[in-house]
């Protein structure tokens, strides 16, 4: 199982980084959340992949750690916003510009 939690995460940090280097805003976006998600990945993975245990302390019995657990929904939930931020200024850029391109200069600029 954690040869194929490994795997995931190295695909998603191989897809993240190859559309980060894209000249696409939009693509730039898609690789930052792939990062995002790759992250998520490794911090829940952190915590030791363990099957039918409790989520809380039970009495006497085994428990699955609720650290990574927590600092994974946290991470969700500032990568939702960081991703709702890029794309509204994405947009922004796709207006003022006229391009989608990262590196578009203003209109009227001559290259």
């Amino acid at each position: 199982m954690e040869a194929l939690i490994a795997v995931c995460i190295g695909l998603l940090v191989g897809g993240g980084v190859y559309l980060l280097l894209r000249s696409r805003s939009f693509s730039v976006v898609l690789g930052l959340t792939l990062l995002s998600y790759a992250t998520n990945l490794l911090l829940f993975a952190s915590g030791g992949l363990k099957t039918n245990q409790a989520p809380l302390i039970h009495q006497g019995g085994p428990f699955a750690d609720p650290l990574p657990q927590a600092l994974v929904l946290t991470a969700i939930v500032i990568g939702f916003a960081m991703t709702a931020f890029m794309l509204v200024l994405a947009l922004r850029a796709l207006n003022d510009l006229g391009s989608d391109r990262v590196d578009a200069r203003q209109r009227g600029e001559e290259r």
